[in-house]
């Protein structure tokens, strides 16, 4: 029996509308929306498409979306200055800084500079440390993790005392979303186990997952039979491994983008899987407007 498929293409419409209408709630009661700023310093073309979708996005939600484009050549100091400028804005809830950064400026010390009731990407260590100990003091989970906690819970999969096993260890993936699975509440509640790199039997810990995460970067590194039959897996990889022919065009080269995961045979053992691309990948942006309507909630105590 073939799996079902966790499409992040439609879980994504259906909370952009949620998100959509709260807002328009907010606004006839309060008088206020969200505001989002988003910051791009030089014109790096991978960032330019990303910005524009997250613009485009939070215009659609209903949002006031500030785009504040720097010149690649901007002071450390000038980029401090202007985050400073919009943690002390009441209007806006949520800061953005796009990454990468030129060179010459500190990433760390960019990113650390932001407000922490302002960093909806949930980045900033205080953001991560309220992460760790969950429950209230939890205000902005990091936006891919978050995306794939709702994939979870809105296909239906129950992660009461469910075996999750993540493979993959980093900061903005494979961490985060083993310690938000792990703890009290709704849609967690379950047994984690992270494995990476140094783990010696990957497979055994693959097959005991009632919840498979892969978030390694790996093309087709969890094998078909790494998997207990009826699992859902979350494939979080998107990786180019070559280009072909654009079926809109002939003429034009796409890329050919593959998962962690080996999607044809494993939707063949899975009881749901994440397709790659259209699964976790539609959902980083969206929890990133989650996030930034959370923010104003927070501000206006409701």
């Amino acid at each position: 029996m073939t799996a079902k498929l966790i499409k992040g293409t439609e879980i994504r419409e259906e909370i952009l509308e949620e998100i959509t209408k709260e807002v328009k709630n907010i606004k006839d009661k309060h008088g206020v929306v969200p505001g989002l700023v988003t910051i791009l310093v030089g014109a790096n073309p991978a960032s330019l498409s990303y910005v524009t979708l997250k613009i485009k996005t939070a215009h659609r939600v209903g949002f006031n979306e500030v785009q504040d484009s720097q010149p690649v050549d901007i002071s450390e100091a000038d980029l401090l200055a202007l985050i400073d400028k919009y943690n002390n804005d009441d209007a806006i809830n949520g800061i953005l800084v796009q990454l990468p950064l030129p060179g010459h400026i500190d990433d760390k010390k960019i990113l650390n500079a932001i407000d922490p009731d302002k960093d909806v990407d949930g980045f900033h260590p205080i953001n991560v440390g309220r992460l760790m100990i969950g429950g209230d003091e939890l205000k902005f989970p990091p936006c891919t993790p978050a995306g794939i906690q709702e994939l979870i819970v809105r296909s239906g999969m129950e992660t009461n005392g469910a075996e999750v096993v993540v493979v993959g260890r980093s900061n903005i993936v494979g961490k985060p979303i083993a310690n938000m699975m792990l703890q009290k509440g709704a849609g967690a509640n379950s047994t984690v186990t992270v494995i990476h790199t140094g783990t010696k039997d990957m497979a055994s810990h693959c097959k005991r997952a009632d919840i498979l995460i892969v978030a390694a970067g790996v093309p087709d590194l969890v094998k078909p039979e790494w998997i207990k039959p009826g699992a859902c897996v979350i494939d979080v990889g998107v990786n180019r491994v070559g280009e072909k022919p654009s079926k809109k065009d002939p003429n034009k080269m796409v890329a050919i983008l593959k998962g962690d995961v080996d999607f044809d045979k494993a939707k063949e053992i899975a009881g749901s899987i994440t397709p790659v691309p259209g699964g976790v990948g539609p959902m980083t942006i969206t929890m990133l407007m989650k996030n930034t309507l959370k923010s104003l909630k927070f501000k206006l105590g409701i």
